[in-house]
């Protein structure tokens, strides 16, 4: 990996939401989009997906794509690096969608494998070079596997990482062991961010980044503080914290993402509760779960916000 590429984004590391994209009677709500964006990178985000999966980017149009994608990275004003979700069966419409999130000016791009297809480790390893010689910005992999069907190799991602630009790997896989194999194979440089709200902490314990998050979208400042206690080393802190968000995050994958993360939003008065079929809203039993886990870690999500407050006042003072 080139050296400049590589001190620009060594640091990269914490909490990483993987924006939804709200809607408003059929169009993208881009007021509430910025909404969202700038109330993430208040509360500690370390940078924002936009137009990933759970941004729902298969039902975005060529053009609802970009303007979602120029949207955040003027909400963000360089406070944090925007990274575009790249999703396509062919590799034609990855390059064309990677070309476009580039002239809208992202940091970071997030190529998924190719769904449907299934095609070899060495289609997917020709997939992700051609997508990364088009354009000259870096690449984070994603491996999703349970949405793609299919998934890299340790070798592949590893073989992919010689390439000039690939930087990093969101693993959504809940491979613990992960990690490990892949410093073995590829060195302490790749970035490692998990896919996984459930295992964030054991991955990051395992030697990850960080986490790429759903769960932040409703709490980022929980998700922040969960990964700066890791940073600091208060693993009691890190416990009480994971403890505090694990009901929510369950709660927020009983149906597929990301229907309930949208109706949790919907219920904070963040956006509509509307999706694109064929995602339907999230169920009566399902909704009831998640409302009562959402009033218990939300009190703590407000707490938090309301101390940093207090300090950023005195220290302006």
């Amino acid at each position: 990996m080139a050296d400049a590429v590589s001190s620009r984004w060594k640091k990269l590391r914490g909490s990483i939401p993987a924006l939804i994209t709200p809607f408003r009677d059929g169009m993208v709500d881009h007021e509430a989009l910025v909404t969202l964006a700038d109330r993430q990178i208040r509360r500690g985000s370390a940078g924002l997906v936009a137009a990933g999966s759970t941004g729902e980017a298969l039902s975005l149009t060529e053009t609802e794509y970009r303007a979602v994608l120029t949207t955040v990275v003027t909400a963000a004003r360089r406070r944090v690096p925007v990274i575009a979700g790249v999703s396509a069966a062919s590799t034609e419409l990855a390059i064309a969608t990677a070309r476009a999130a580039e002239r809208a000016d992202v940091d970071l791009l997030l190529c998924s494998m190719p769904y449907y297809l299934r095609p070899t480790q060495e289609g997917l390893f020709r997939h992700v070079r051609a997508v990364h010689d088009a354009v000259g910005i870096p690449l984070v992999l994603y491996d999703v596997p349970a949405r793609t069907g299919c998934a890299l190799s340790d070798e592949t991602v590893a073989r992919l990482y010689e390439l000039p630009r690939v930087i990093g790997l969101k693993d959504a896989t809940g491979d613990l062991a992960r990690p490990h194999r892949l410093r073995r194979l590829a060195g302490d440089g790749l970035l490692q961010f998990s896919g996984d709200d459930a295992t964030a902490v054991e991955h990051r314990i395992a030697g990850g980044q960080g986490c790429i998050s759903v769960t932040a979208n409703v709490v980022p400042g929980l998700c922040a503080a969960l990964q700066a206690q890791f940073d600091a080393g208060n693993l009691d802190a890190l416990r009480l914290l994971q403890r505090r968000l694990r009901p929510l995050t369950e709660a927020l994958f009983l149906e597929s993402n990301p229907i309930p993360v949208k109706r949790a939003l919907h219920r904070l008065g963040f956006c509509a509760d509307e999706l694109r079929l064929p995602l339907m809203p999230l169920s009566t039993a399902a909704d009831a779960v998640l409302a009562a886990e959402l009033e218990v870690v939300w009190a703590a999500e407000e707490c938090l916000a309301r101390g940093a407050a207090r300090v950023a006042g005195t220290q302006r003072r």
